[in-house]
């Protein structure tokens, strides 16, 4: 039965993910009463919306928090998305971080008369003077309304994929060129599927340069504290991957492997799926921006007087394939043997939950900045933030009309400009009645954001 009388405590935190940890060992070891409210496990979406051959985005040196290693891993291996899960679940343990799992929030609304905010949930009424978000930027999965139920082939969304024994015998339609589709394209082709693979604007760092990770690089160079993206450039998405070792994303290779690339699945009628026309000019675009991190590290190397092994044969990019210079427009998906797409466009905002005056006319959270209009509620997450500059992988691979028009001059002007910036907001409880939305720190890359006092940089950990 839920409480009849309201929990009163300081702090709630909302989410037992990664954030909601490091926000939690933050409020303990200042000694700030607190609870933290997940409503699955902890980690939950590791371990029950990711493929089942998912391993981490980065080495197992670099993705962790500061004083807890992988003691079971290689530090240069990725760990697998379990392990991953055990480790956030042991990390919680460690800390001593008071998670309630199993605890749905339903509601939070603005206390009458006085400082704070009732919280309600599956397990009776909590009342806090503050409440941190740390669920994310992106909750719901997102599927464009391309292809109707009616047509009669397979449809789920990458959060839904496990393996390729879950499909439906036949041909498969990857859309989306992040991260999570081409590591789904790879997987299905390499189990014997057709596989037809739709490409937008992306970036594809190196997955290693001259000795070191790309992590490393990104460190080094300043390129996790970069800015909000350009306008029009907040959607395109990064392909980087740790499978197999970890490999550079280099989409020739997936076409020489026997995947099928296309430009962006933009409509559907009758059976045929349309593709947009700016497949080749993604892919240069996506050249260029990997060309540009090996620049930047060449003359990182050189300013700094690095004794760094030269990778001369790292710039050399093979012929475009025919499916590149001779693209598909149009492709009627029976007739190609499709009978699955995997929609990999990533996710979506939902704080329906949150009822209270912290959101712009898009339902986005807004930034301290905005909120100054109205002391009442902060909360991190308008364009400016480091909420908002979180890309969607949702536009890459999909139409245009998903995400704003943007120039091909306006989206290469540094590498990795997409990456949120580190700012003082991103924890900011300091005020009576706030809400305050914790960035989603991805292991320590972005635990500087809530963790910066503990491990400087965490690159500095692996020379």
């Amino acid at each position: 039965m839920p409480n009849e009388q309201p929990e009163v405590t300081e702090v709630v935190v909302v989410g037992g993910g990664q954030a909601g940890v490091a926000m939690s060992e933050h409020l303990g070891r200042d000694g700030v009463p607190h609870i933290v409210l997940e409503r699955d496990r902890i980690a939950e979406r590791w371990r029950t919306e990711r493929w089942d051959s998912l391993v981490a985005n980065g080495p197992a040196w670099h993705d962790r928090f500061p004083s807890l290693a992988f003691d079971d891993q290689d530090p240069d291996a990725f760990a697998p998305k379990d392990r991953v899960a055990e480790y956030f679940e042991a990390y919680a343990e460690k800390i001593g971080a008071p998670v309630r799992t199993g605890v749905e929030v339903r509601s939070v609304r603005r206390l009458d008369g006085r400082p704070g905010f009732r919280v309600e949930t599956s397990d009776g009424v909590i009342e806090a003077r503050y409440v941190v978000s740390a669920t994310g930027a992106f909750q719901v999965p997102s599927i464009p309304p391309v292809v109707p139920e009616s047509a009669g082939i397979h449809q789920i969304h990458s959060s839904g994929y496990r393996n390729p024994e879950q499909l439906p015998e036949g041909g498969v339609l990857v859309v989306g060129a992040g991260s999570s589709g081409v590591q789904i394209a790879d997987e299905l082709r390499r189990a014997g599927r057709q596989v037809h693979l739709a490409v937008g604007a992306h970036d594809r760092p190196p997955r290693r340069y001259r000795g070191r990770d790309n992590v490393w690089w990104l460190g080094v160079l300043g390129l996790w504290d970069m800015a909000t993206p350009a306008a029009g450039a907040e959607h395109v998405t990064i392909a980087v991957s740790g499978a197999r070792g970890g490999e550079t994303i280099d989409f020739r290779d997936l076409a020489a492997n026997g995947i099928v690339l296309t430009g962006r699945a933009e409509a559907y009628e009758n059976g045929v799926m349309r593709f947009g026309p700016d497949l080749a000019a993604d892919i240069r675009a996506g050249d260029a921006n990997y060309l540009s991190v090996l620049a930047e590290a060449d003359a990182y190397i050189e300013r700094n007087g690095l004794d760094l092994p030269e990778e001369p044969e790292a710039k050399v990019l093979g012929p475009d394939p025919e499916c590149v210079t001779n693209p598909i427009h149009e492709l009627d998906l029976a007739e190609a043997g499709i009978t699955s797409i995997v929609w990999a466009t990533g996710f979506r905002q939902d704080y329906g939950w949150l009822e209270v005056d912290a959101f712009d006319a898009a339902g986005r959270p807004c930034s301290s900045a905005a909120s100054r209009r109205s002391p009442a509620s902060t909360s991190s997450g308008c364009p400016g933030s480091p909420v908002a500059a979180r890309p969607s992988s949702g536009a890459s691979g999909t139409t245009r009309a998903s995400s704003p028009t943007r120039s091909a001059s306006s989206a290469r002007t540094s590498p990795m400009r997409d990456r949120p910036r580190a700012s003082s907001d991103a924890a900011g409880t300091a005020e009576g009645g706030r809400i305050a939305s914790a960035p989603q720190p991805f292991f320590a890359r972005r635990n500087r954001l809530l963790l910066g006092g503990l491990d400087q940089k965490v690159t500095s950990q692996r020379p």
